[in-house]
């Protein structure tokens, strides 16, 4: 079990949600609604799914529904860039696609470029630059 088949997100509102990652940042799909029961992103070896927040809290129990967090859940997603000046260009992306600039580009410690950002849905993002980030033939980061 060494693979990520789907990222699902769990988000409050389907149609902001799709305008955002499809209309405003351009993540691919066959889909056109604005508003289906579930949608799938074609990215390079996962997929990455966004499904209605209350249905996703329900899918997964029932009887001993999860709580949905304040704030900060524990998890990221990244997007690593291929060119240091990416980074900037892919942060002024969303930020006027509406998302909020938690952490603004900057050098960091490892000797890498990034920053971070949150989603509608308050999902964080570090978008990513590394000088020894290496890349295959089908866009995919190898370490």
């Amino acid at each position: 079990m060494n693979k990520i088949t789907c990222i699902c997100l769990g988000v409050r509102s389907m149609e902001k949600a799709i305008k955002f990652y499809r209309d405003e940042l351009g993540f691919q799909t066959d889909e056109k609604s604005n508003n289906p029961d579930v949608i799938f992103f074609n990215t390079s070896g996962t997929k990455f799914e966004l499904f209605p927040l209350e249905l996703l809290v329900k899918d997964i129990s029932e009887e001993n529904t999860p709580k949905i967090a304040n704030g900060f859940a524990g998890i990221t997603l990244a997007y690593n860039v291929e060119h240091k000046e990416d980074v900037d260009k892919v942060i002024e992306l969303v930020r006027n696609a509406g998302a909020q600039i938690v952490k603004e580009p900057q050098d960091v410690f490892w000797g890498g470029y990034h920053a971070y950002f949150a989603d509608l849905d308050g999902y964080y993002w570090e978008v990513a630059w590394g000088p020894n980030f290496a890349y295959d033939d089908n866009g995919m980061l190898v370490f």
